[in-house]
Parts: C-alpha cells; sequence; structure tokens
C-alpha cells in the first residue's frame, strides 16, 4: 500500500472525518472506499454506454416475441 499526499478543502475533509466517524473507519480507510466506489460508478457507466451503443447500431428484432409475423400468422 502507497501512502498518497492530496489537497482537500477544509469543508469536505470535514464532512469527510464525519462520515468516517459515524462508518467507525478511518478517514484513509473511508477515502479507499470512496475512491473504489466511484471507479466502479465509472466502470458501470461506461458499460453502460457501450451497452447502449450496441442497441442503437442494432436495435432489438422483435420477431422473436408471441403474436409476431415470425410465427407464421
Amino acid at each position: 500500500m502507497k501512502t498518497v499526499q492530496m489537497t482537500i478543502d477544509d469543508e469536505l475533509l470535514s464532512a469527510v472525518d464525519r462520515a468516517a466517524g459515524e462508518g467507525q473507519e478511518t478517514r484513509s480507510a473511508f477515502i479507499r472506499l470512496a475512491l473504489q466506489a466511484e471507479l466502479k460508478r465509472r466502470q458501470n457507466a461506461a458499460l453502460e454506454e457501450a451497452h447502449r451503443r450496441s442497441f442503437q447500431a442494432q436495435p432489438d428484432d422483435d420477431a422473436w416475441q408471441p403474436g409476431s409475423r415470425a410465427w407464421g400468422e
């Protein structure tokens, strides 16, 4: 594990310290969890965007649904 130095404004640091205290964790642990959550959120957003683009490029074919002409009505 590496030690890093960062700049953070006083209000945000106070909020982090309060939240960490409520969860009975250290400031470092809270910040690690927050960073992991943000990285996961960004990964999910990228996957959702790729999924959205794939459907725009080739929309679903509803021919499989019951009542569709694909069933030989």
